[in-house]
C-alpha cells in the first residue's frame, strides 16, 4: 500500500458539483493498494499515520500528532498512485488491485484509523473526484509498505 500524507489546514471533495466530505485541520490521505498488499500492511499504516508527529508544539517543533490538535482525516482511493512509468509515456496501472480487493482493504484501513479514535471522512470509491486542500507548512510524507 501507498499513502501520501499531507497534513491540511482545510481539505474537501467534491463529485459532481456537490461537496461530499470536508475537513479543517487534519490529514489528507491519497490512498492506493497494490495487487498483494494485505490488512497487515493496512494495519502498519493506521498506526504509523495515527501517531505521526508533525504538528507544530508551543516551541515550533513537530511534536504533535493528530489526536493532540484535535484534527480530522480526508481519506481518498486513489489507484493512480501505483502507475508504473518506467517505459514509455503512458503509465501502467498493472500494479493496482483489482477494485473489488482495493475497496475492501481500503475501508478496513479507514476502519482501522477509525480504532485509533479518529474521525475520518471519505471520497467516494471509483468516482470522478474533485479534491481540494490547503497543504499546511507544506507538509507532505508518502508512506509505502514495501519501505517498511
Amino acid at each position: 500500500m501507498k499513502v501520501v500524507l499531507q497534513k491540511v489546514t482545510s481539505a474537501s471533495v467534491t463529485i459532481e458539483e456537490k461537496v461530499v466530505s470536508e475537513i479543517k485541520q487534519g490529514f489528507m490521505l491519497l490512498v492506493g493498494v497494490k495487487t498483494g498488499d494485505t490488512e497487515a500492511d493496512a494495519d502498519y499504516l493506521a498506526n504509523k499515520i495515527s501517531k505521526m508527529r508533525i504538528f507544530e508544539d508551543e516551541e515550533g517543533k513537530m511534536n504533535l500528532g493528530i489526536q493532540d490538535v484535535g484534527g480530522d482525516i480526508l481519506s481518498v482511493s486513489q489507484f493512480t498512485l501505483l502507475a508504473n512509468t518506467r517505459k514509455g509515456n503512458r503509465p501502467s496501472f498493472i500494479e493496482a488491485a483489482r477494485p473489488d480487493e482495493a475497496t475492501a482493504l481500503y475501508d478496513y484501513f479507514n476502519e482501522k484509523l477509525r480504532a485509533e479514535g479518529l474521525k475520518v471522512l471519505e471520497g467516494e470509491f471509483g468516482a470522478d473526484m474533485q479534491v481540494a486542500l490547503v497543504n499546511d507548512g507544506p507538509t507532505t510524507i508518502i508512506l509505502d509498505t514495501e519501505n517498511k
